[in-house]
């Protein structure tokens, strides 16, 4: 074998997952959460839930906690958070390129992205992390794809 798999990063489970290690060891990969999630973004990779955020954003409704029989999803009452990633905006956004848009904090319900007025162009987004609640929703709606959510 070869490559670099110490980089390699860990999955995007659903919310309020157990750590990586454990999440696989609990999990049996049933798919129960896939159809429960309202807004359809739990898919399968390799036989475990992943999120992919391409597909819309996350409400933290808990659908998939409660259809979780394993417990690899576990909604503690000490660990009120879902998760702890956040939104992350590339060098390849467009107002940082010289063009406007905004599309991304349209989409924002808890306004964490934020545009900061500039001299000679666009205002930039910038993303408010004690605002942002990882939920995903500005990523699909960027042109351009420099949205991340990590």
């Amino acid at each position: 074998m070869r490559g670099d798999f110490k980089t390699r990063k860990a999955p995007q489970r659903p919310p309020w997952a157990l750590a990586e290690e454990a999440f696989a060891n609990a999990c049996s990969r049933c798919g129960e959460c896939l159809p429960v999630c309202p807004t359809r973004i739990i898919v399968l990779v390799r036989g475990y839930p992943e999120v992919d955020f391409q597909r819309g954003a996350c409400t933290f409704c808990g659908a998939c906690v409660a259809a979780c029989e394993d417990g690899a999803l576990l909604r503690a009452e000490d660990h009120a958070a879902p998760w702890t990633i956040k939104a992350q905006i590339a060098g390849s956004c467009l107002p940082k390129r010289g063009v406007e848009c905004r599309i991304c904090g349209d989409h924002c319900a808890v306004a964490a992205i934020r545009f900061s007025p500039r001299l000679g162009g666009p205002p930039v987004a910038e993303v408010d992390a004690d605002s942002c609640t990882g939920c995903g929703a500005c990523v699909a709606p960027c042109p351009v794809a420099a949205i991340s959510i990590a």
